[in-house]
């Protein structure tokens, strides 16, 4: 990894609410970047320069390893690409916002087309506003929307994208009244915001809305409100946004227990509720709806990539393919402004290693996603995801 002063190189279960301080972060408050030109002219026929900004040196736990994971993902898209030469150039922002956007700036100097990363929100939004002013787009990998815009580019799963599937697949199969459970922290209130919007759009009601403290005592505390507004309103639905890190486990232990049984109301999460895998045997889950990525292509991604390096990816690993993969695909087509709003932002989209996703307009991004349900602590692919956009040209 690259550090200040070198030269780029050319190339168990956690405790309740351990992600509260990273879900948080979601929602940071962030100046967006400045508006600026629409992108660089490149050379098609010439290796393409690519930064990818990645949190190596920083005292975070496991962020050596998600740098590696990420460059690694990014090599194995290299490979896919099929004649187009990617000339990739791997820089350290230490996961701080201070070094991202001094890295950024080097990297254009150093020649980049484009930046891939970095993953944290802050870091991001530092880059992007660095770089602005030079006519340079960044596809980072956070999911934070609030810094999308202008030059940048947001790659992480939305919980508006989730959320709209998720509303969709219920009113299909005819579910007219969701009840919202959600934390109350800055995570959940930007997950709680989106399933109330994407159940807007889909026609169905908010039958109500329960939230309560982060804690194990909220949770206990707040299950005799919830259970009793779900009778009440009659409920067909109860759209969680908590997951198995926080407070899910909790729920849908407690919420049976006084009467509101997954077998009779419809259980939905906001959250992988198979991760990590010992969820799948929890007896609230059995029955319950989530999104995921393609299954088929995410699980090809990850053999391919333990054949390749010997480990397992990290979860966000295949955020770099992809957008290596869509940088492959627009340069691909021969055009010296590929890289440029107009081509990052086709409608058509990309295929990566989670399913077609396209970047949109404002900075963020779609994703076809799949819905599963848990049935005997085993999931299951009940409506497939999308391989192509409406209006898109197909794939």
């Amino acid at each position: 990894m690259l550090r200040t002063n070198e030269k780029p190189r050319r190339t168990g279960r956690r405790t309740l609410f351990g992600l509260i301080g990273a879900a948080a972060m979601l929602a940071m408050a962030a100046c967006q970047p400045v508006s600026m030109g629409s992108g660089p002219r490149i050379d098609t026929n010439a290796p393409v320069p690519v930064a990818l900004l990645v949190p190596s040196g920083s005292e975070r736990p496991g962020d050596a390893a998600l740098a590696q994971s990420l460059e690694n993902a990014a090599r194995l898209a290299m490979g896919d690409l099929n004649g187009v030469q990617i000339d990739l150039r791997v820089y350290s922002t230490a996961g701080d916002s201070e070094r991202a956007a001094s890295v950024a700036r080097q990297a254009v100097s150093d020649g980049a087309k484009i930046i891939l990363g970095p993953v944290y929100s802050g870091a991001a939004n530092a880059a992007g506003t660095a770089v602005a002013g030079r006519n340079v787009n960044v596809l980072a990998f956070s999911n934070n929307t609030q810094i999308a815009g202008g030059n940048v580019y947001v790659l992480g799963n939305l919980f508006s994208d989730i959320a709209n599937r998720m509303a969709g697949f219920a009113r299909d199969q005819g579910k007219s009244s969701v009840f919202i459970v959600s934390a109350n922290t800055p995570g959940e209130a930007v997950g709680r915001a989106a399933v109330s919007n994407a159940l807007s759009q889909a026609g169905i009601p908010a039958s109500g809305t329960v939230t309560f403290e982060a804690s194990q005592q909220g949770v206990i505390e707040a299950i005799p409100q919830i259970s009793d507004q779900v009778r009440s309103t009659g409920s067909d639905s109860i759209f969680f946004t908590s997951t198995n890190d926080g407070a899910l486990p909790f729920l849908v232990q407690l919420l049976p227990e006084n009467g509101i049984k997954p077998s009779e109301i419809q259980f939905i999460g906001l959250g992988r509720l198979d991760i990590p895998a010992t969820a799948l045997s929890q007896p609230g889950l059995q029955g319950a709806w989530f999104a995921l990525p393609d299954p088929s292509l995410n699980t090809n991604f990850s053999t391919r990539y333990a054949a390749s390096f010997g480990s397992s990816p990290h979860p966000i690993a295949g955020l770099a393919y992809d957008g290596i993969a869509a940088i492959g695909a627009l340069v691909r087509q021969g055009n010296s402004d590929a890289l440029a709003a107009s081509g990052l932002t086709q409608p058509s989209g990309f295929v990566g290693v989670n399913g077609i996703f396209r970047l949109l307009p404002n900075g963020t991004n779609q994703r076809g996603l799949a819905v599963a349900q848990i049935q005997n602590s085993k999931v299951v692919v009940i409506d497939p995801a999308p391989r192509s956009f409406a209006g898109g040209s197909g794939f």
